[in-house]
């Protein structure tokens, strides 16, 4: 096992103006609404710029880990290794301030050494012995789980357990993490010896799943031209804890329309097979459908795309997306789409493309849509 301890320690200084920009009451008058969106569509795009100097290309990649992030959830990356999904992390706790520390997982990594434990030491003030708690890598406010999948299911359980309740016990004593935490985890979608794959419902924790892909041309072009040189640009701190918690803050209070809402209960819906809104597609090529948790992260991810624009309301463009990332880890193919090559990003990218915004009016609550989508 390999563990990075924190290489970064949190501050607050020369940021205390972004958390004002950002905090206070409700978001009733538009003019205050406005402000406080255009201040964090200006914090976002600092923190984007800044990850961007050191990770070449990636902009959908980056701006998906960002969303996770001000919807204080946790991101799977899945990607074949030297895509830079560990420079993506390390960029953003420095571009952040945030602790951080890494792990790379491998079979043999037990849960207390993720979430730390009590040993004996000696007092040298009283020169006795006590009891003291060391605490684990989870202790960080940003967490690599590198290889998240080559860990046991009982380490797996662990740090699935934390990023849950935001908590770890260790002796019989909770321990509260710091705020804000987040963890992101990669795993190699084609390295199977030695993996212990992860089951739906330890993968239903994490908020979005984003699947990295490789560079093109002009990108590793760019890499090259970058990497290569005596000096290499590093992220500078542009924001710090309490600025964060602060813009989760007010992603949560951004009003969404019913109509909205209802479209991202029809998306998860259509997920499952048979149900009231699936497809006869969706049935052949589902087994199991997305949980709760799937419209949630939808509707917490949706409010922040919709910031990023500078908006106060969230549109259909913002669900779109980010729909296809909270779906595609949440759905279980059948032995049809497995046969066929078919991926659960493309089951997900047929349901957001055929599942319509609006119910035809010749549709009422609880019929079938069995026919497909006009």
């Amino acid at each position: 096992m390999a563990v990075d301890r924190p290489i970064n320690t949190p501050t607050s200084a020369g940021f205390a103006g972004d958390v004002r920009e950002l905090d206070g009451a409700g978001l009733d008058d538009i003019a205050e609404a406005r402000r406080r969106c255009d201040a964090f569509r200006s914090i976002f795009a600092r923190l984007r710029s800044e990850v961007g100097k050191s990770l070449v290309g990636q902009r959908e990649v980056v701006d998906l880990a960002l969303v996770t992030l001000f919807a204080d959830g946790h991101l799977l990356l899945e990607g074949v290794p030297g895509l830079g999904k560990t420079l993506l992390v390390r960029s953003l706790a420095a571009a952040t301030g945030l602790g951080f520390s890494r792990i790379q997982f491998t079979p043999d990594v037990m849960p207390a050494d993720i979430t730390g434990t009590s040993i004996l030491m000696e007092n040298p003030a009283s020169s006795r012995r006590e009891i003291r708690f060391r605490p684990g890598p989870l202790f960080a406010q940003l967490v690599l789980a590198d290889e998240i999948n080559r860990a046991s299911p009982k380490t797996q359980s662990a740090l699935l357990e934390a990023m849950q309740e935001r908590s770890v016990t260790v002796g019989g004593e909770t321990r509260t993490l710091g705020r804000p935490f987040f963890v992101m985890a990669t795993q190699n979608p084609i390295e199977q010896e030695g993996t212990f794959p992860l089951p739906e419902a330890q993968l239903d924790r994490f908020l979005l799943k984003i699947e990295v892909p490789a560079p093109d041309r002009e990108t590793l072009r760019e890499i090259l031209e970058r990497t290569t040189k005596a000096e290499v640009a590093m992220p500078s701190q542009v924001l710090d804890a309490k600025t964060i918690v602060a813009a989760q803050k007010l992603a949560r209070r951004i009003p969404m329309a019913p109509e909205v809402q209802d479209w991202i209960v029809r998306l998860v819906l259509a997920t499952h097979p048979d149900g009231e809104f699936a497809t006869a597609e969706s049935t052949r090529l589902i087994r199991i459908g997305a949980s709760p948790r799937a419209a949630q992260s939808i509707a917490s991810c949706a409010r922040v795309v919709a910031l990023m624009a500078g908006r106060y309301a969230v549109s259909f463009d913002d669900v779109r997306k980010v729909a296809r990332a909270a779906l595609r880890h949440r759905i279980h193919r059948s032995f049809e789409a497995e046969s066929e090559g078919i991926s659960c990003d493309e089951i997900a990218r047929r349901i957001v493309r055929t599942t319509p915004t609006e119910l035809p009016t010749a549709v009422t609550p609880g019929a079938t849509t069995k026919g497909g989508a006009r």
